[in-house]
């Protein structure tokens, strides 16, 4: 009966990894690559557990610990580098274009077409006056 148990959890921990490398593969986005590598990293841990379990040793319980901190760590890592990115924005950015970014916001606040208040900071006068 043990030894079924044992077979089925392999098995499922088997389709689950190779199920994340194919995510991992396919994408599309750096997010779903994050994910599925996370999701990968945690059936390394089952197949870990199913081992210790089938052979009855204790000596990988630090090894479990060690690789749940490193996925843990990894899922926080890109999580934050996710939110700082804009909305919307669901690839890598090359330097080219982070130095293009960066250079735009480099202009003086009286020369952008389109700023960060734009058109509603000013409302135009009614009345037809100049200013």
């Amino acid at each position: 009966m043990i030894l079924a148990a044992v077979i089925a959890a392999a098995v499922l921990v088997a389709v689950a990894a190779m199920l994340a490398l194919v995510r991992v593969e396919r994408g599309p986005s750096m997010l779903d690559r994050a994910v599925a590598l996370d999701a990968l990293t945690i059936t390394l841990v089952g197949a870990i557990a199913i081992e210790a379990f089938w052979s009855r040793r204790t000596e990988t319980i630090p090894i479990l610990v060690a690789l749940s901190m490193v996925g843990f760590v990894g899922s926080v890592t890109m999580s934050r580098f996710a939110a700082k990115e804009p909305d919307g924005e669901w690839r890598v950015r090359t330097p080219e274009e982070v130095a293009a970014q960066a250079r735009a916001a480099d202009v003086p606040r009286g020369e952008q077409r389109d700023g960060p208040r734009g058109a509603e900071a000013e409302p135009e006068d009614e009345g037809g006056g100049s200013r």
